[in-house]
């Protein structure tokens, strides 16, 4: 009877969420404190479906977009992503060494950290034939992260006075995974969120390098490296919208679904969290992960206010 209770509070948020009744932020707390309460009752099914609805919401946001905007966008911010990589790459396995941490562990830390959280991971783990215990723990680290960035980005880019446009490159770069990058530059404002999703797909193409790099450093061979293919998607979209080959009134909709589908992929990634998995790991690996974000953070966000 408990069981069937908590599904059907369950399914009753998800409704909500889909309704458009709550923001971002609220959607992923509702979502934690329900895993609290009463835990997540399809704790698969939603792993899956944020894998899911997270690339559907992207590509419906490539209809809000315009190709010369987006080549513009990308190219400006071609540097700070290839430095902010290489370096953020660099002292993770600098720390993870420093710290005496799983080979493995840390490097899926680190590749998360760098590139794009969650996809990175998933991407990554099979090339250094990671475990599952590892792949778990550093989802579990880079998700919470994402959580809590959700919540202080927007609020340190309103007393730093950012710009929608130095707001949504500081997502891109310093947030890891896309779901948490769109919610926060969605609560900041539509140019916000337009940068954000454009060179954030554009920093996930440097996976497909990562998992080259990650082949040579743990010498494995024959592994299949995941290209992120929704992304020639996202880019059909954004050619479909450029060229007014779908009517305004479809794409205007398709836009507005693909941020309540956004909501939506919040609430679930909160509901997966899991505060006893991330404590069972220990501190070190909170800490390298933690490090590498403030690392990032602070490095992106100079270089925006004074490079850029």
């Amino acid at each position: 009877m408990k069981t069937r209770i908590t599904q059907i509070i369950f399914i009753l948020i998800i409704i909500i969420t889909l309704f458009g009744t709550i923001n971002s932020p609220t959607a992923l707390i509702i979502g934690f404190v329900f895993a609290i309460i009463f835990k997540n009752p399809f704790k698969s099914i939603s792993y899956k479906a944020i894998h899911h609805f997270l690339k559907i919401a992207v590509v419906g946001l490539g209809f809000g977009m315009f190709i010369k905007e987006t080549l513009t966008t990308s190219k400006q911010a071609f540097g700070l992503t290839l430095f902010s990589i290489i370096l953020t790459v660099s002292l993770g396995l600098f720390l993870t060494k420093l710290f005496k941490l799983d080979k493995k562990l840390g490097h899926l830390i680190t590749s998360g950290t760098s590139i794009c959280g969650g996809s990175a991971i998933a991407a990554i783990s099979p090339v250094i034939k990671a475990n599952s215990k590892s792949i778990s723990i550093a989802l579990g680290i880079v998700f919470l992260l994402n959580s809590i960035a959700l919540f202080v980005f927007p609020v340190i880019g309103y007393l730093l006075h950012l710009s929608q446009e130095q707001f949504g490159l500081w997502c891109a770069i310093a947030i890891h995974d896309t779901s948490s990058v769109v919610g926060a530059a969605m609560s900041y404002g539509d140019e916000a969120l337009r940068i954000a999703t454009t060179v954030k797909l554009s920093r996930t193409l440097w996976i497909i390098p990562l998992s080259v790099l990650s082949m040579f450093i743990f010498k494995t061979k024959g592994e299949r490296i995941k290209i992120p293919y929704f992304i020639l998607l996202f880019i059909l979209a954004i050619f479909l919208n450029s060229y007014n080959l779908i009517p305004l009134s479809i794409t205007s909709e398709i836009v507005f679904y693909s941020k309540r589908i956004l909501i939506l992929t919040l609430f679930l990634v909160g509901s997966t969290i899991s505060i006893k998995d991330i404590k069972s790991t220990g501190i070190k690996p909170v800490f390298l992960a933690l490090s590498l974000w403030i690392f990032i953070s602070i490095f992106s966000i100079v270089y925006i206010k004074y490079l850029i």
